[in-house]
């Protein structure tokens, strides 16, 4: 399985950053898939999944900021992220795992490199 994000970059608090996720050498259509991100000194945590079926899932600092959205035909998945805020600095990590039709049931077993995203106040 091969995750290649892209999309990161520096922005000022308020603007939005669109991040991308090429995924290659797993049955796209029925994996599910997430975005993690990691800031300096804190741990990995998720902060959006989809499902198989297109359920979503968001941790409560990113609600109504941030959406997930996948493409099976070119087997991407985006994280559209508005009103950046500081806080939201951290790098980000593309995520798939085995079928899954609840938001109960996104697990993840592999992971990209990462995009570094930068918000600046």
């Amino acid at each position: 399985v091969q995750l290649v994000e892209s999309g990161g970059g520096l922005v000022q608090t308020g603007e939005s950053l669109r991040l991308s996720c090429a995924a290659s050498g797993l049955v796209f259509s029925i994996s599910v898939m997430g975005w993690y991100r990691q800031a300096p000194g804190k741990q990995r945590e998720l902060v959006a999944g989809i499902t198989t079926g297109g359920n979503t899932k968001y941790a409560d600092s990113v609600k109504g900021r941030f959406i997930i959205s996948r493409d099976n035909a070119k087997n991407m998945v985006t994280l559209q992220m508005d009103s950046l805020k500081p806080e939201d600095t951290a790098d980000y990590y593309c995520a798939s795992g085995p079928p899954g039709w609840a938001v109960e049931e996104l697990t993840f077993d592999h992971w990209g490199q990462g995009t570094q995203v930068t918000v600046s106040s």
